[in-house]
């Protein structure tokens, strides 16, 4: 479906950011390409790295200090390790990392309306945040078993948004938005037998199967949706991917503006 440029600049619109690890970065390239399109959404619904990312954007952080943002957080310290919570690596560890970038730690103090999908472990529902402390819930929407513990809000355990919605755009159709933006970066491939050949693999391609499967059916719904191609040989949690992925996203959204959106 073509739709007009200049319905995207000037209607209300809205985001919504998929996870995907390290593939998340292409919404990154995604939002450049659209900020040079003059197409600026007002709101966002995120999840996992698309929360993180959204974040970021909400706060108007520019596009080079997000990037900057997720090469400097360390994915893995070995001070980090936690043998006293459900995880290898103790999430709550890395509040740290995000006062540079989202010092009030409000939702209320963002300047575009976000919502963080997490996921409630004990309720075995999803979760939509969008009110009151804002890192920890990003930190939960990211925090992908069995590698990240779980993080405790109000009581509650909350790991992953995208175990049960990696494509959370309930939020927004409950908004009074013209038109809906979408990028969904879990890609998904046929892989060789060699590459499930560890516990860890198993894990991360159970993953992605079940996170794919309750995205699937409403990849339709957004007027635009930025499916970058190319991200499938970028790991999950591989930090040297940020810069590729976030080139394949910025090209792909540029070509996809420029094929689909009429003048």
């Amino acid at each position: 479906m073509n739709i007009q440029l200049a319905d995207l600049r000037k209607k209300r619109t809205a985001l919504v950011l998929s996870g995907g690890g390290v593939k998340g970065m292409a919404h990154i390239g995604v939002i450049k390409a659209l900020q040079e399109n003059n197409i600026n959404p007002t709101a966002i619904s995120g999840v996992s790295a698309g929360a993180l990312v959204g974040a970021l954007y909400a706060n108007r952080v520019a596009v080079d200090d997000m990037i900057n943002f997720f090469k400097e957080t360390p994915l893995f310290k070995y001070n980090f390790v936690t043998i006293n919570k459900p995880g290898i690596f103790d999430t709550e560890k890395y509040l740290y990392f995000f006062n540079q970038f989202l010092p009030e730690n409000r939702f209320e103090s963002l300047q575009r309306k976000l919502w963080v999908t997490a996921t409630d472990m004990q309720k075995g529902q999803p979760v939509y945040f969008s009110s009151g402390e804002l890192v920890p819930c990003l930190l939960a929407s990211a925090a992908l078993p069995p590698v990240f513990s779980p993080v405790k809000i109000k009581g509650r355990l909350y790991s992953d948004g995208g175990i049960m919605n990696n494509f959370p755009v309930e939020p927004l159709l409950r908004e009074d938005h013209e038109l809906l933006i979408g990028c969904y970066t879990s890609s998904f491939r046929d892989i060789p037998a060699e590459e499930i050949g560890n516990s860890f693999q198993v894990s991360q391609r159970a993953n992605l199967l079940m996170i794919h499967a309750n995205s699937m059916n409403k990849l339709m719904i957004p007027d635009l949706l930025f499916r970058p191609e190319g991200l499938g040989l970028i790991g999950v949690l591989d930090k040297k991917g940020i810069d590729k992925a976030f080139q394949i996203g910025y090209d792909h959204a540029c070509r996809i503006l420029e094929e689909k959106c009429l003048v």
